[in-house]
């Protein structure tokens, strides 16, 4: 059962949400058991039957797993949560789970690469129509709505890597569909999906929510009904979620709020740093005033986070330079980290995204985005100085 924190702060909830499972124990066991003895034939239909029963069989439940999602749940405000090996996981089994041959589905076209291709070849080889809209045309997602038949609009705020955002008061009050957004880029003590109106709220909880770079996760949260039905999907699919990650995430969130708030507070210094540079063509930052969006970042947002990206000026060369000449910061595909993490997109997460697809999104051949980690600010900036040098 998920725990309920109504009076506590999320900075809290993080710390003491997801017990249930663990006895007196501070540190979060792990249940690392693949299968569970039952008391009888009975017991065993019993539980079976049960979503997301904890002691039967792990790619149904498991108790460290399901510690870590009851964890989410509280914090997400939510009913309910499932977890998964991997985001794209959580990704791909939330959309495929509500989603059958004829339906109609309206994404964002600023996402992450992987679920960029969900959408873009999958779901049309299994019969489902996909609409792609601007994340800035809030009237859009409106409009590309097809009474009757569009099941699922599909969004991600801030989107990856360039951190356009969607209006949720807008997208939450659409009805019919199903409405989801990927909130891996802001996370619940930034941003609250469910509040404005979403009806699933999902992570790549690899990145900040466990935030060592020691777990593989997803999760998705929201209504219990409708996560019971993704956990059903879930269990034929096999995303399964691994306790020892779950246990590392469990550890990770602990420190999430002390985590996200000086990620953020030295993203802002890098993001005005960046935007000062001569070596430097444009930075993409809601904490930024001249972030395209920000009074949106101001009214859903209660900090920046801790990712940006940014465009150097020369283009593709000089961006592949900088991040090969990062001394502090390591090259490294992910985010959410205690380790500042660079990465080139055009050469590795949207690197099998076809060009005109790439220009479309805003990924540039020069562009690098940044997961500021936990070093000090100082030496971030100084690594950054020396690093823009070198690209030009």
């Amino acid at each position: 059962m998920t725990d309920q924190h109504p009076d506590q702060h999320p900075e809290t909830v993080a710390i003491t949400a997801g017990r249930n499972y663990g006895g007196k124990a501070l540190a979060p066991p792990i249940w690392a058991s693949s299968t569970f003895e039952v008391d009888s034939v009975a017991d065993g239909r019993r539980l079976a039957t049960r979503p997301k029963a904890p002691e039967f069989y792990s790619r149904y439940g498991n108790p460290t797993v399901n510690a870590f999602e009851d964890a989410i749940a509280a914090l997400e405000g939510a009913e309910a949560a499932q977890a998964f090996g991997s985001g794209m996981g959580a990704v791909a089994t939330t959309v495929l789970g509500l989603c059958s041959a004829g339906d109609h589905v309206v994404a964002q076209r600023q996402l992450f690469s992987s679920t960029a291709l969900l959408f873009q070849m999958v779901c049309p080889r299994l019969g489902i129509e996909v609409t792609l809209v601007d994340a800035e045309d809030t009237q859009g997602f409106v409009d590309a709505v097809q009474p009757g038949r569009t099941r699922l609009v599909f969004v991600e705020t801030p989107a990856n890597p360039v951190l356009q955002l969607v209006d949720l008061d807008a997208i939450g009050s659409i009805t019919g569909p199903f409405t989801v957004c990927d909130s891996t880029f802001a996370g619940p003590l930034i941003t609250r999906p469910l509040e404005h109106g979403i009806d699933l709220v999902l992570h790549s909880a690899t990145k900040t929510l466990a935030g060592h770079n020691n777990a593989t996760l997803g999760v998705v949260a929201g209504e219990k009904d409708l996560v019971w039905a993704i956990w059903g999907y879930h269990t034929i699919h096999g995303a399964v979620a691994s306790p020892y990650d779950a246990a590392n995430a469990l550890t990770g969130l602990k420190t999430l709020g002390v985590r996200i708030r000086q990620q953020s507070e030295s993203a802002q210094r890098i993001a005005e740093f960046l935007e000062g540079h001569p070596g430097v063509e444009r930075v993409n930052y809601p904490g930024l005033d001249s972030h395209p969006q920000r009074d949106l970042a101001k009214r859903q947002m209660a900090l920046g986070g801790g990712s940006l990206s940014f465009d150097v000026a020369g283009g593709g060369a000089a961006g592949e330079r900088f991040v090969e000449a990062c001394r502090l910061a390591r090259m490294a595909p992910s985010l959410g980290g205690p380790e500042t993490l660079v990465t080139h997109p055009a050469s590795t997460t949207a690197a099998n995204l076809p060009d005109e697809e790439r220009e479309a999104m805003g990924i540039g051949d020069g562009l690098v985005r940044m997961s500021v980690g936990l070093e000090h600010p100082d030496d971030l900036l100084a690594d950054l100085r020396q690093a823009l040098a070198a690209s030009s």
